[in-house]
């Protein structure tokens, strides 16, 4: 299945992004064996609001998902690659994001960052005239 990227408006890609999120943030929970008491006491919320991010409340904002998955040890391409591919209209599979270590990917996409900025920089070296870019 194929996370569709083309939606009615921005509403519609943030309440997909979401759900998706609050699965894997409680699945992440479970796993690891963390009440939803004590997550909700980590990120300093209440447990009702927790219920909310894993039921993948379209009210609950990206922040929030973000708070919760780093206090599990996760990382958060699950909620920037769909934002990014759907801002090029591109479709992500649905399984990808749902895989629990995307290290890998996040390595190889920090990767071309890196060597993006380092082109950059080397530009701007070249252009200035001065070995340390700067004028």
């Amino acid at each position: 299945m194929v996370l569709r990227m083309s939606y009615r408006s921005d509403g519609d890609i943030f309440s997909e992004i979401k759900s998706l999120s609050g699965r894997l943030i409680e699945r992440r929970r479970r796993r690891d064996s963390v009440t939803q008491r004590h997550l909700a006491q980590a990120v300093e919320r209440s447990e009702r609001w927790l219920r909310e991010i894993e039921g993948g409340s379209p009210h609950s904002m990206i922040e929030d998902h973000v708070r919760c998955a780093h206090s599990l040890g996760m990382t958060t391409p699950h909620l920037f690659i769909p934002i990014l591919a759907s801002e090029h209209k591109m479709m992500i599979p649905r399984e990808l994001l749902m895989q629990d270590d995307l290290w890998d990917l996040e390595h190889e996409l920090l990767e071309v960052v890196e060597r993006f900025n380092a082109a950059v920089m080397a530009r701007q070296t070249r252009r200035s005239g001065h070995p340390d870019g700067l004028l």
